[in-house]
């Protein structure tokens, strides 16, 4: 399936008040609606641990649609949405009636006149939640759980709340580089974004050429490129590792892992 190039994701996610209605994209958000995200995040941790089941999707269906395998996100959503009381459908995407031919937008909208409130998406093609949020089920939120190369804001989200806990400080303080495989990973492009909004104003990507991206320059002067670990390690204050992303590799990026 070929998903159109993203425009304007704001307008797609956000209500008119500029509160979140989906979650797509890091881009697009402002400071006030990610710092409004980890302030909820820290308040669920403070309640004993995430021992304490609150009411607050009592009488929702939130469905888990992952056409990419998954194990800690797919389960780790499901447990999420059981402890706000919701009411959870995991969608077995081999065994659906996409396995026989049926398109993404049929599959969707007999899933939609089930009465789901949420569809949680995972999937292969860059920008497929936002294809089907703007344009094949707009009622029902759509939260992003990763879209090819695009996009991982949960994860992201993840990510600045840890970073938050553990180092005590402003984000406009800290020092923090990213290594690995940037140039497929969709954590990467949604990390990059989430540090920029929140004001993170020392960003380094660290990768052998043929992993580093191109288009990170977009993010303005905060972000530098590194070919050497060592050089872009010095000084900072937290790193973020990634793995090397096999599964949208055309073509070998590296002569061996070893090299990695």
């Amino acid at each position: 399936m070929h998903i159109a190039a993203l425009h304007q994701p704001s307008q797609v996610q956000l209500n008119q008040d500029g509160n979140l209605k989906h979650f797509l994209t890091i881009e697009g958000l402002s400071k006030e609606n990610l710092t409004k995200i980890l302030d909820t995040a820290q308040s669920f941790l403070d309640d004993n641990n995430n021992l304490i089941n609150r009411p607050l999707l009592e009488g929702r269906t939130v469905m888990n649609l992952f056409f990419e395998n998954s194990t800690r996100t797919r389960t780790t959503f499901e447990a999420a949405a059981k402890r706000l009381s919701a009411n959870v459908l995991n969608i077995d995407i081999a065994r659906s009636s996409t396995s026989k031919g049926e398109t993404l937008r049929d599959t969707l909208w007999n899933l939609e006149a089930m009465a789901a409130d949420i569809f949680v998406v995972r999937h292969s093609s860059s920008g497929a939640a936002h294809f089907i949020a703007k344009d094949v089920c707009p009622k029902v939120a759509i939260i992003n759980a990763g879209d090819g190369r695009h996009a991982h804001p949960t994860q992201a989200m993840l990510d600045m709340l840890t970073i938050r806990r553990e180092t005590k400080k402003p984000f406009e303080e800290l020092s923090v580089a990213i290594i690995g495989d940037i140039k497929h990973s969709r954590v990467a492009r949604s990390d990059v974004a989430a540090l920029q909004t929140l004001g993170c104003k020392d960003i380094r990507v660290i990768a052998p050429n043929t992993l580093l991206p191109v288009g990170f320059s977009e993010y303005g002067d905060h972000v530098r490129l590194f070919n050497n670990m060592d050089e872009g390690v010095t000084g900072c204050d937290v790193i973020i590792a990634l793995r090397i992303q096999n599964e949208r590799i055309d073509s070998p990026a590296l002569s061996s892992q070893s090299e990695f």
